[in-house]
């Protein structure tokens, strides 16, 4: 696979058309917003790769769903169930989560909640990682030295967070209490705009697949 083909948009143009949420009734009563995870994907993490390797590994990861034979944990159920509305990244593993946990109520699938890119710094091919020390390299290499091979930027990542975290508000405001699928550290840039707009994170479950982390106003 050519550096062209794993060349990604900077919000994945091809992704599918997000679908419009209907306007919330107005009400007295603040909803919770829970940010959670998606289950864990088919992709096998369990191999050694170069730099460029991980890049193609990490485009597959990108467009792939679940790993077959998982069952939601209860308290995402319940969550779901009580949910006003539910939003889902585009990506296939996010959506995939969303049917497992909605039981066939409508979610608003959104390109606003996608994962920030993984670029890799370039290093020499004798240098082998796993695909899960890759991701601690490569986010630390984008974070601190905004290395995004022409990928989203750091600032425009924390702009698109800010721009989710109104969102949300703005449907807890209105009285629902809302639930985010979606992926393990753009729904911490997501939380920590909620921290800076008011917002107390009352439950925590980390950033292990399927886990929740739900913020109330303080």
């Amino acid at each position: 696979m050519s550096p062209d083909t794993l060349q990604m948009d900077r919000i994945d143009l091809t992704a599918p058309q997000p679908v419009v949420a209907p306007e919330p009734m107005t009400s007295d009563r603040v909803g919770s917003i829970t940010l959670a995870r998606h289950g864990e994907p088919a992709l096998s993490r369990k191999c050694y790769l170069t730099s460029d390797q991980y890049r193609d590994w990490w485009a597959r990861y990108e467009q792939g769903g679940l790993l077959a034979g998982q069952t939601p944990p209860q308290g995402l159920l319940e969550t779901a169930q009580g949910a006003g509305v539910i939003f889902a990244s585009t990506r296939q593993r996010a959506q995939e989560t969303a049917v497992a946990v909605s039981n066939g109520r409508d979610v608003v699938s959104d390109v606003l909640f996608i994962e920030a890119p993984l670029p890799p710094p370039h290093f020499p091919d004798w240098f082998k990682l796993p695909p899960k020390y890759w991701g601690a390299v490569a986010r630390f290499w984008w974070h601190a030295f905004d290395h995004h091979d022409g990928q989203e930027t750091r600032r425009e990542a924390e702009a698109r967070a800010e721009r989710a975290a109104q969102v949300l508000i703005g449907r807890a405001e209105a009285g629902e209490d809302v639930l985010v699928l979606a992926h393990g550290y753009f729904n911490h840039m997501v939380g920590r705009r909620l921290k800076a707009d008011g917002w107390k994170l009352v439950h925590n479950q980390g950033f292990r697949y399927w886990s929740q982390r739900r913020y109330e106003r303080a």
